[in-house]
């Protein structure tokens, strides 16, 4: 039997600059890797492209002036909430400078003991010990440095609410887990929370705000020669110097839709194509969940639509061929797996099998193999994915 299932290879490429012709990038790329390697692309591979260099591509691009000038456009006069930001510099603070330019007044409430994706400002232990309760009790800065005397994040050692305080002018921090505790300050927020967004502006509508954007919702078009994304705005945005962010791709179904030709033109394998960035994975000693951006895949082709359909191998194997061994059991599982049902949603043979969607599953794949360094491959090439134990 074959002795090996899914591969997953990250392929380097050239870098990459405004105007380059990325779906021919990344298909030259991989036919080196092919050429280099023996290593034939086929039918069902799935190749992954990391959303930075298409937005790079693009020159999707903003900066602190054009994210204000949108702000301003939007909320004329007066003092702006900020509700539910990340404590991050990458994903963040150069949105907040744009923010915080357009405000007349900022006020900053920040979630606690950490943020919607697990950066922590301060334990769970030390919430407990200090006798706070997160689900009522409001504090404004001086209060919460009161009663935590270590506040910085554990991992980069930034002191995120001097860094966002700093800012804005006059501006002013709170924290507290219901939004609506800024609506004692202003009526104009900004929910800047990413996979809640939606829940916290329905409840802050809902209790008295006049206006409540999210981030989706600024630089959804041009403003002043801007990059834009239509369906995100400014959310998945990475820091792209002091003062301008790259944003989420745009127009990348036409992209994905681009390499899939052009690899079946060049090899004749009708291969699947995704854009990932972000993958939806948490980290065990930090509790960071890693989904900073809104999706996992702004695009895909339509191969990597649905749900795997898998039966548990141990599950079989525990179950009904307890009492068989070696080339035996091996036939047996083998038929087992070409006889399951098509669909096998609450059968108890998909016990422990993780229902999750397939491009959550093999955009983090990407994300794990490329990672977010200096690698140099934001092109993944993985083969074998839609195998099982029954493929020869």
């Amino acid at each position: 039997m074959r002795t090996f299932g899914t591969q997953a290879t990250g392929i380097r490429t050239p870098i990459i600059y405004e105007g380059d012709n990325l779906p021919e990038i990344v298909v030259d790329s991989i036919l080196r890797y092919s050429a280099d390697t023996g290593v034939k692309i086929l039918d069902s591979d799935i190749i992954g492209v990391t959303e930075a260099v298409v937005a790079r591509a693009q020159g999707n691009y903003a900066t602190v002036p054009q994210i204000a000038a949108d702000v301003k456009n939007k909320f004329p006069s007066g003092a702006v909430g900020v509700v539910f930001p990340i404590m991050s510099r990458n994903r963040f603070s150069v949105l907040l400078k744009g923010i915080a330019a357009a405000a007349e007044k900022l006020y900053i409430q920040f979630s606690y003991p950490s943020d919607e994706v697990g950066n922590r400002i301060v334990s769970t232990e030390q919430i407990y010990e200090a006798g706070v309760n997160p689900y009522c009790d409001v504090f404004d800065e001086d209060g919460f440095r009161a009663k935590f005397s270590q506040i910085k994040h554990e991992f980069t050692g930034i002191d995120y609410l001097e860094l966002y305080r700093e800012m804005g002018k006059n501006a002013e921090i709170i924290l507290a887990n219901d939004p609506a505790e800024i609506l004692k300050h202003t009526k104009n927020v900004i929910a800047a929370d990413i996979h809640t967004r939606e829940q916290t502006k329905r409840r802050l509508l809902a209790q008295g705000a006049e206006k409540v954007l999210c981030l989706d919702e600024i630089l959804s078009e041009s403003v002043d020669g801007s990059g834009y994304n239509e369906r995100y705005g400014l959310l998945g945005s990475n820091k792209a110097g002091e003062d301008r962010v790259k944003l989420f791709p745009r127009a990348c179904d036409q992209f994905v839709s681009d390499t899939q030709r052009l690899i079946f033109e060049k090899t004749g394998a009708a291969v699947e194509v995704l854009v990932y960035g972000d993958g939806a994975f948490k980290d065990p000693v930090g509790k960071i969940w890693e989904l900073a951006d809104p999706v996992v895949s702004p695009a895909f082709t339509d191969g990597l639509i649905g749900l795997p359909n898998e039966i548990k191998l141990k599950y079989i194997a525990d179950r009904e061929l307890a009492d068989i061994r070696g080339d035996e059991a091996r036939k047996a599982m083998v038929e087992r797996i070409r006889g399951k049902a098509r669909n096998l949603m609450g059968k108890d043979e998909t016990e422990g099998t993780t229902p999750r969607r397939l491009i959550d599953l093999t955009g983090s794949l990407c994300d794990l193999v490329s990672g977010s360094g200096d690698k140099g491959t934001p092109v993944v090439l993985i083969k074998g994915y839609f195998d099982n134990y029954a493929n020869e």
